[in-house]
């Protein structure tokens, strides 16, 4: 029997990712497309064979929810099309911050969207930096949860900063910053924050010592901007040469953009799992890396019975 055929499909809001991922691995994109009525409803459709292929979505569900919707209908239409397999390759996983119940009478959006994936019919789940880790437990079905520590940590080293010392926005953050600091042989400081509602500060203390150091606040998710930049203003003013933002997801909602403007970071790096467009204003600052390559490998390793573990230096 000969082996099964690859092939990478893309949703419409991860295109731009899904056509570098292709290029990486070394395959084109398969064909898809999607009808939209004029009501709003959407049906996507495989516009070539996939009956036995190993088939990978490529779509992060960051807003509006049609996005998580499609790649539902995507993984629907391949188990429907006997796909061999079905492996939803989300970068961004929306809904990840849903992962508990922290006060009465709210869903737990992220099992709800686990359940959701696992009914459509996906075989494997491969993201990068969950929010919470114990997502991968709401699934039944093998979930890769990559870090990007890979690329950021590469990207640091060339940066050559004296001095450097990593730091998280909140204590949610502390093993992140940690484990940086271990791979990169530096200290850490840790923000620590009351909120009195979602997206909104009360106060901010900096454990931990900055004087004439340079550096690195590390988060997974920035989305407003209001808790990092508030943290890189605190760092400042506890006599810190200079401070960077990095992210993995760059959500980057409401006024971020104007946040950033206004705030002390002389650089702010992130990824391309959710698509960005910076103001003029603020291009020569915010400095995008690819996943693309990295997941082309893992990817590439799923198919050929490989390790993944081996691959990441875990950042968490």
């Amino acid at each position: 029997m000969s082996e099964p055929i690859v092939t990478i499909f893309n949703g419409r809001a991860s295109e731009y990712l899904a056509q570098k991922i292709a290029v990486s691995y070394g395959s084109p994109l398969g064909k898809s497309a999607v009808i939209e009525f004029s009501d709003g409803e959407i049906q996507p459709s495989f516009e070539e064979n996939v009956r036995g292929r190993d088939v990978f979505l490529v779509q992060s569900t960051f807003p509006p929810a049609d996005n998580l919707f499609e790649l539902l209908l995507m993984i629907d239409a391949a188990r429907r099309a006997s796909a061999r397999k079905i492996i939803a390759v989300i970068p961004y996983f929306g809904y990840a911050r849903q992962d508990r119940k922290d006060k009465p009478r709210v869903s737990i959006a992220a099992k709800l969207v686990a359940n959701l994936l696992t009914t459509a019919g996906v075989s494997r789940i491969i993201t990068m930096d969950l929010h919470a880790d114990q997502i991968q437990g709401f699934f039944d079905v093998p979930v890769d949860n990559l870090y990007v520590s890979n690329i950021f940590v590469p990207y640091i080293q060339s940066l050559n900063l004296p001095d450097l010392t990593m730091a998280s926005p909140d204590t949610g953050g502390t093993r992140r910053a940690a484990s940086y600091g271990k791979m990169l042989d530096t200290g850490f400081v840790i923000c620590y924050k009351q909120r009195t509602k979602p997206n909104a500060i009360e106060k901010m203390q900096l454990i931990g010592d900055v004087e004439g150091k340079n550096v690195i606040l590390i988060d997974d998710i920035i989305d407003t901007g209001g808790t990092i930049t508030k943290a890189g203003e605190l760092i400042m003013e506890n006599g810190a040469q200079s401070v960077r933002a990095f992210c993995t997801h760059p959500i980057f909602s409401g006024n971020a953009m104007e946040r950033f403007e206004k705030s002390p970071f002389c650089e702010i790096v992130t990824t391309d799992t959710i698509p960005i467009n910076p103001p003029e204003t603020m291009k020569n600052r915010i400095k995008v890396l690819t996943t693309a390559d990295l997941l082309a490998e893992v990817i590439r390793r799923v198919e050929n019975y490989e390790s993944i573990s081996s691959l990441f230096v875990q950042s968490k």
